[in-house]
């Protein structure tokens, strides 16, 4: 059998490659809309998974960050304009800024380059406050996206957990490690030979989110207690 992570890209190549072998994916897109399945109760084809919701949840982070950083002018959405989560990310960003009448921008960044020139943006743009998509390209690039952040002094929220561990403000998302679980008992009810057809494409139910007081006080922030009776995780 097969197990995928990483995004649609690494699906779409298990399912390009065979046909016949069960795969057990952690599906970060939209079941359906991104053409992976059809039903999520029965999966029509080899593929069975976990969906970690790695778009549908850029509206949440909106309204943390705007909680962290009082009445921020603008703000800025940082998405991989290669992903296909992006489409769905920007609309629903788009969405809750005018919905909330926030004033926006968009940056884009394809690789390690681009990211280094869309913080370089910042300067001309002054947000101030930034929400970074869930995507393969930037969860391996935490290190780097966090050391921009710090560079220009820009509040930022990430989809992952990681992120703040490493020295980011704050994270929304799915707990990661839970899915990861999932997927293993998936794995193994599938070895004692259940069809991944008869298991249906689960949906993550547990979301955390983690707090960075170092970083605030670095930023000159304060933390709502409220934000911080919400938080799974606080790090000091």
């Amino acid at each position: 059998m097969i197990v995928t992570a990483g995004g649609n890209p690494a699906i779409q190549a298990a399912i390009s490659a065979t046909s016949t072998i069960p795969i057990v994916a952690l599906i970060g897109s939209d079941w359906v809309e991104s053409g992976i399945g059809s039903i999520l109760s029965r999966p029509d084809r080899n593929l069975t998974g976990i969906n970690v919701f790695a778009v549908q949840l850029v509206p949440v982070r909106l309204q943390l960050i705007r909680e962290i950083v009082s009445n921020p002018a603008v703000i800025a959405l940082l998405a991989n304009p290669n992903s296909l989560n992006s489409t769905v990310d920007g609309k629903e960003f788009r969405g809750e800024v005018l919905h909330v009448g926030q004033r926006f921008i968009s940056l884009e960044a394809g690789s390690e380059g681009e990211c280094d020139a869309a913080f370089a943006s910042l300067a001309e743009f002054n947000p101030r406050a930034l929400v970074v998509e869930s995507d393969p390209l930037f969860n391996g690039l935490a290190d780097r996206l966090i050391a921009l952040a710090q560079r220009y002094s820009v509040p930022v929220i990430y989809p992952r957990r990681e992120f703040v561990v490493a020295g980011g403000l704050m994270s929304y998302g799915t707990n990661i490690s839970e899915s990861y679980y999932q997927a293993g008992i998936y794995s193994g009810r599938i070895l004692q030979g259940i069809r991944p057809a008869d298991l249906p494409v689960l949906q993550a139910t547990k979301f955390e989110l983690v707090l960075n007081l170092k970083t605030a006080k670095a930023l000159g922030l304060t933390v709502p207690p409220s934000l911080l009776a919400r938080a799974d995780e606080v790090i000091e």
